[in-house]
Formats: structure tokens, sequence, C-alpha cells
């Protein structure tokens, strides 16, 4: 019967076949191949779970910045404040504050995705962050006003009625479908003018009808830094130059209320023979060919003065100079859901208006014809 073969054999034989010293060194070789593939394939499980690139828009407030400054900023600047975050500009808007020019741009950031967001430069763009824009030809930095969206900025055509005091050489420069431009781009539009006199001759009341280019700013329509809301302080370039005003309306571009035109009786006290004299029919306040008043009917009596006897007693006598002058004048006038007004004003009893009739300028008080 023949003997059965041992592992080793007594010459150190594998199996009676290969030596142990060579099967070890197989065994070494095959451990070394082994380990490799493992670190390949190690590799190649890590460059696939490497962190994948995201994108995002971002709305930057640059604030006011210099012409040199502004009239660089173009769509297609990019920056890289790292190896793997590019901010790159895709919408501009301009709008004037004051003496200098507001830019909000709309901006794309590419970085690193992490879970919903990316980082950008070692954090999510969070609104109120900072962020540079470094280019060849200017250095800025500007704060995210709102995350995500498309890539242009929504603007809306909003509709305001501005009151603003100028000169009258400024007023006269300002007319209906007069644009207004910064950095060469249309902003706003003057929609409707009128202009009322007031008690200094050289001065004048202007409402400025407008549309606004405004965007959304903090679920607001913002017009530059300016929440559009009656009250607020608008500045505008205009051919009159830059124009400080008010809004007193939203959503229009009129003055509230309906045009017509009363017949009111309004009367000057005590005045001077010579400022009683100077006013008579037919005279009118006009400006750019639009008629605010025209005097119809001119009546003058002694002023009535009041004297105080030795005894007491009081006594009412004519002034024997001044004179008491009551007029009718055709104004025109807004109706409105709670009165008539006029020049901006509500028409009551006792109200003085301004009326400037080109050779004078008065204050008469209204007496009737009102309502």
């Amino acid at each position: 019967m023949k003997e059965s073969l041992g592992i080793i054999d007594d010459e150190g034989n594998l199996f009676g076949v290969i030596n142990i010293i060579d099967a070890l060194v197989v065994v070494f070789i095959i451990a070394v191949l082994v380990a490799g593939a493992s670190l390949v394939l190690t590799g190649d499980g890590e460059s696939s779970s490497a962190p994948t690139t995201g994108t995002t828009n971002v709305t930057l407030d640059l604030g006011t910045q210099p012409e040199y400054i502004t009239s660089q900023i173009s769509i297609g600047d990019s920056y890289s404040p790292s190896e793997n975050a590019d901010l790159t500009i895709t919408d501009i808007y301009f709008t004037p504050q004051d003496e200098s020019t507001r830019a909000v741009v709309r901006a794309e950031l590419s970085a690193p995705s992490s879970g919903e967001t990316i980082q950008y430069s070692g954090a999510p763009p969070r609104y109120g962050r900072q962020l540079e824009v470094l280019t060849e030809t200017y250095s800025t930095k500007g704060t995210i006003r709102d995350v995500g969206g498309g890539s242009e900025l929504t603007t809306t055509e909003t509709k305001v009625v501005v009151r603003a005091n100028l000169s009258e050489t400024d007023a006269r420069r300002l007319s209906e479908g007069q644009p207004i431009r910064v950095q060469g781009r249309e902003v706003a539009t003057i929609e409707s003018v009128t202009t009322y006199g007031t008690n200094n001759p050289d001065k004048k009341t202007v409402f400025l009808g407008l549309t606004l280019q405004s965007v959304t700013n903090g679920g607001q329509q913002a017009f530059g830094e300016t929440r559009i809301r009656p009250g607020a302080s608008l500045s505008l370039p205009t051919g009159a130059g830059l124009v400080k005003g008010e809004i007193t309306r939203v959503g229009a571009m009129t003055q509230r209320g309906q045009p017509a035109t009363r017949d009111v009786k309004l009367q000057l006290s005590n005045v001077s023979p010579l400022l009683a004299n100077s006013i008579s029919p037919g005279m009118t306040e006009s400006f750019g060919g639009e008629t605010i008043a025209r005097i119809s009917a001119v009546q003058r009596e002694n002023a009535t003065i009041v004297t105080k006897g030795e005894n007491g007693d009081i006594y009412e006598q004519a002034h024997p100079i001044n004179q008491d002058v009551t007029f009718t004048a055709n104004l025109s006038v807004r109706e409105t859901d709670t009165g008539v007004t006029f020049k901006g004003q509500t028409l009551q009893q006792g109200r003085v208006v301004i009326l400037d009739l080109g050779t004078v300028t008065i204050k008469a008080t209204v007496v009737s014809g009102y309502q």
C-alpha cells in the first residue's frame, strides 16, 4: 500500500512539489499585488465621491459707487476668490442716489456643493454676507440681498407721483416723455408734469407722474435704496439737474381725484389800494400753456376797522385808505372722495390759497364755492 504524502516532506517541499521558501515568495508577491489593487480601487472610490460643483444666483447690493467704478461694471465680469470658487456678474441695475449712483448686480456663484447649498469661499451664500468683486479694472464689494432664482434681476414698472419744489427755470426744463438715465441705462420716465405757483414768484411746486424701474427688496418694491411708499424721498437726475422730491402717491401717475373746475369766491382783507387795484378780471395763473386759475369778477370796498371809544364802547368804521377785495376765480381742481383739492391742498372755508398772477402774487382766503 502506497504511503500518502504529508504537507511538507523531509526535503522541505510543499506537497512534495514546491520548495517552502519559493512558496513564501509567491505568497508575498500575491499580497503585494492585492494591496496595490486595493489602493487603486480605493483611489477610484475616493475620486468618485469627491465634492461636486454647484451654482446659485445672488443679488449683490454694491451701494453707492463713483462714476469711474460704475462705468467699468459689465455683464460677464468674473472673479475667483479661491481655486474652486467663481463669481460671474449676469445682470446690472443702476439707480440715482443723491449725487451718486447706486449699483445692484445679479451674480452666479460656482463652488463645491454642501447639502442643499454651496460652500463659496468657505461659507454658504447667506443674506447679509459681503462678497468681494475684484477684476483687472476695478475692486468693490457688495452685500447679499437675495439668494436663488434666475440669472436676471426682476424689474417692475412702478407708477408714482412725486412732489418737488423747483426754480421756475428748472421747472420749465421738465416735460412729458422725458427719460431719466443713469450710466446710459433708462431707469425712469417722466409721464406727466403739473406746475403750480407759490408765494415766491421764482419758485414752483411741481407734481411729476413717473414710471420707475423698481426691483423687489425685502418683499417691497424699491428704487435704489428708496422703498417706494408715500412720504419717501426720491432723487432724480433730470434735464433740470438733480430733482429731490417726495412720493405723494403710489400706483398712479396723476394726483388723487378727477380733474374739474370750480368758481371759488376769494377775499383779500384790509389791503393797500395799490394791491387792491392790481387785481382785475381776466388775470390768470398759467404755466406751460396750462391755466391753473382765471379771475372772472372783482369787487372792492373800503376795509372795515374796529376802534374803541373813550368810554370803552366798540365802534366799526370804514378804513380811510385800505380796501377789501372780493373776487371770483375759476380754479383747476381735483374732486376726491374726501373733498375738492387745489394745488394738492383741500379747499375749505377760511383756507388761504396762493395765486401767482404774473404781475402779482396774492394770498387769498376762501369764502365760498369750494364744495
